[in-house]
C-alpha cells in the first residue's frame, strides 16, 4: 500500500481547507447515534508523494460493512469566496472565524456518484463527505464501516474503519418549525425555464424534496410575489400563486395553483405554509406586486406606487384572505398557514406596522402572524403576539418570558452568536441546536434557502462563484444549497451541520422524557462554570464541547431505555 497517500478519519464539523494540515484535524473514528438519525462524518486525505508534481491523482472510492447500502458518499469541493466577513470591525469581532481572507473555502458536497472517481492534487488536504442514513431500518448494534480508496489501476491506496453503534431508540418527530425562504423566481432564472411549466414544477419538487430533507417543515408559499429584497421601484420574476381576475370593477380569485403548491409540499413531506408578506419590507410603506387580467388585459395592479393602508388595497386584501382561508379549509390546512405582515420594520416603522395589521387583524384571529424583527417594543404594545427577534436581539424576549419563542440570522448576526457564514466554524453552526433546547424555542426562520440573485434581486448570480449577493452578505448567507443537474439540488456542508443541530435539540427532547429536563440540562452545562452557562451570545467554542455534549445526552438515552 503506497504510503504517501494519508488519511484521517475526522468530525463532520471540521472544515479542509486545501492548504490546512490534516494532523490539526478533530480525529473521529467512533460514534453512537439514533436508529432513524442520519449521521456524518469525513474522510480527510493528502497526498504527499514530493515526485508527483505534474497534475492530478485520480482516487477511486468503496463502501464496506453492513451498513454499506445506507451509506452515500459526497466530494467536499472549495468554491471561491471574496466576502468572507465584514471589513474593519475590532479584532476581537473574528474572535469565533476560521479565516478573514479571501480564498478558497469547502463547503459543497458533491454527490460521488456523479464522479465514479475524484481527483487531487499533491499536497492538498480534501475530504470524502460520509453520509450513514439507515431510516430506521437497521437493528441497534455496533457496526464498522470500512472506505476504501483505490488508484486508478485498482491498487488498495488506504482502508479506514469508522465504528458505529446504534441505540435502540427513536427521535421523536421534529417539533420546532424551521422555514428557509424558498426562492421559485430564482430557479426559473437559473434553469431557464418558464414560470408555472412542468419543468418549474419538476424542479420545485426537487428542490422542496431537499428542503425537508434538511429538517424545512414551513415553506414559504408566494401567494403574491414575495415582497423581499427588492430595490424601491423594481419587481422580481412573477411567481404569483393566485390568479386574480378584475370585471368591472370587482375581484375574483382562483386557487388551482395554490393546491398544486399544497400537494407537491405534502408529496415533499412539507406540512406547513408561510404565506408571503403583505406588504413591503421593512416597514409595511407600500403593497406587494400584484398581477391580475383586468377586463382581458394581464397587468400589475399593485406595487411600490400603492400606498399600505389605501382603500383600494385594503378591499382587496380583505377579500382575498377571506377567499383564500376559505379554500385553505377545504384542504385541510388552514391552520398549518402562518401569515407576515412586513418583513424586520423597526421601532420608528411601528405605528405603519400596526396600521397595516389592522387591515387583516380580525380575519385572521386564531391564526398565527409572525413577523422577523428585533424590537421588543412591537411585542410589548400589543403589534405582535408571534415575534421573531434575531439570536442577538433575543434577550429582552427570553427575560420577559415571551411564549412559544422563535429566531432568526441572517448577515447582521456576525459577531458572538450561532451563524452559517463559510468564514465560521461548524460548530458555530451547530450549537444552536443546544440554545434552541435551553430555551425552548419553537420555530426558526432563515431568509435564503436558494437566493441566486444580486442584492435587491437586481440581477441573477451563479451561485458556484458569487456567494454574497455580489458583495451583499458575507459568504454563505444567501443560500445554503446549489442548483445541481437535471434540477436538483446540491447540499452545502452547512445546510447539513444545521440539520444535525436539529437532531440534536431532538435527542435532547427525548432524553429529557427519559431523565428529566434537570438531567439533559447537566449534560450540556453542568460542567461549565457559573458565569459561562449557554446564552445565545455565550458558548463553549471548539469542536469537543459539541461532541461530548452529545455523547453525554446518547447516554443518558441509553441508561434509560435498558
Amino acid at each position: 500500500m503506497d504510503t504517501t497517500l494519508k488519511t484521517k478519519l475526522i468530525s463532520g464539523l471540521e472544515k479542509c481547507f486545501l492548504d490546512d494540515s490534516i494532523d490539526a484535524k478533530y480525529a473521529l473514528d467512533h460514534d453512537t447515534i439514533l436508529k432513524n438519525e442520519r449521521y456524518s462524518y469525513q474522510l480527510a486525505i493528502v497526498d504527499d508523494n514530493k515526485t508527483h508534481t505534474w497534475g492530478r491523482i485520480p482516487l477511486l472510492a468503496d463502501v464496506e460493512g453492513p451498513l454499506a447500502d445506507y451509506v452515500t458518499l459526497y466530494k467536499v469541493e472549495s468554491v471561491p469566496v471574496r466576502f468572507p466577513v465584514y471589513r474593519n470591525n475590532p479584532p476581537e469581532a473574528y474572535d469565533n472565524y476560521l479565516r478573514t481572507t479571501p480564498g478558497l473555502y469547502p463547503d459543497v458536497l458533491r454527490p460521488y456518484a456523479e464522479y465514479g472517481m475524484f481527483n487531487i492534487l499533491p499536497g492538498d488536504l480534501n475530504a470524502l463527505w460520509v453520509e450513514v442514513d439507515t431510516k430506521g431500518e437497521v437493528p441497534a448494534g455496533i457496526y464498522p464501516i470500512t472506505i476504501v480508496l483505490k488508484d486508478a489501476a485498482g491498487n488498495v491506496r488506504s482502508e479506514d474503519t469508522f465504528t458505529l453503534e446504534i441505540l435502540a431508540a427513536e427521535l421523536p418527530k421534529q417539533k420546532t418549525l424551521y422555514t428557509e425562504w424558498f426562492h421559485t423566481d430564482c430557479l426559473s432564472v437559473y434553469y431557464d425555464v418558464p414560470v408555472f411549466s412542468e419543468k418549474y414544477w419538476s424542479i420545485v419538487e426537487n428542490f422542496m424534496m431537499n428542503a425537508h430533507r434538511n429538517g424545512i417543515n414551513l415553506i414559504l408559499t408566494p401567494t403574491f410575489t414575495p415582497t423581499l429584497d427588492t430595490v424601491i421601484g423594481g419587481e422580481r420574476p412573477t411567481v404569483q400563486l393566485v390568479d386574480v381576475t378584475v370585471t368591472n370593477g370587482e375581484y375574483a380569485f382562483e386557487f388551482s395553483k395554490v393546491g398544486r403548491w399544497v400537494e407537491t409540499a405534502h408529496k415533499c413531506g412539507i406540512e406547513n405554509f408561510e404565506i408571503a408578506h403583505f406588504f413591503s419590507q421593512w416597514g409595511a410603506v407600500h403593497t406587494p406586486k400584484v398581477m391580475a387580467t383586468v377586463d382581458g388585459v394581464y397587468k400589475r395592479i399593485f406595487g411600490w406606487e400603492t400606498e399600505a393602508t389605501g382603500a383600494e388595497y385594503a378591499r382587496f386584501l380583505r377579500q382575498f384572505v377571506t377567499e383564500f382561508l376559505a379554500y385553505m379549509k377545504k384542504l385541510g390546512c388552514d391552520h398549518n398557514c402562518y401569515f407576515h405582515i412586513s418583513d424586520e420594520p423597526n421601532v420608528e416603522q411601528l405605528q405603519s406596522y400596526v396600521a397595516a395589521k389592522d387591515i387583516v387583524r380580525d380575519l385572521l384571529d386564531g391564526y398565527v402572524i409572525m413577523d422577523a424583527l428585533s424590537h421588543y417594543e412591537f411585542y410589548a404594545s400589543g403589534a405582535l403576539e408571534t415575534p421573531i427577534p434575531s439570536n442577538n436581539s433575543i434577550e429582552p424576549f427570553i427575560e420577559n418570558h415571551v411564549p412559544n419563542l422563535w429566531t432568526y440570522y441572517c448577515c447582521g448576526q456576525h459577531k458572538d452568536v450561532s451563524n452559517r457564514f463559510l468564514s465560521m466554524p461548524s460548530d458555530r453552526n451547530r450549537v444552536i441546536g443546544i440554545q434552541f433546547y435551553k430555551y425552548n424555542i419553537v420555530g426558526f426562520l432563515q431568509w435564503g434557502y436558494n437566493f441566486y440573485f444580486s442584492q435587491g434581486s437586481s440581477f441573477p448570480i451563479n451561485p458556484y462563484e458569487i456567494n454574497d449577493g455580489d458583495y451583499f452578505t458575507p459568504a454563505g448567507d444567501c443560500f445554503s444549497v446549489y442548483p445541481g443537474r437535471d434540477g436538483k439540488a446540491i447540499d452545502s456542508l452547512r445546510a447539513c451541520v444545521f440539520y444535525d443541530a436539529l437532531q440534536d435539540q431532538r435527542a435532547m427532547q427525548l432524553a429529557e422524557t427519559l431523565a428529566g429536563r434537570d438531567a439533559v440540562m447537566n449534560a450540556i452545562e453542568g460542567d461549565l462554570p457559573a458565569d459561562e452557562k449557554i446564552t445565545f451570545s455565550r458558548y463553549p467554542h471548539g469542536i469537543g464541547y459539541i461532541h461530548e455534549t452529545r455523547a453525554k445526552i446518547n447516554a443518558l438515552i441509553k441508561e434509560n431505555i435498558q
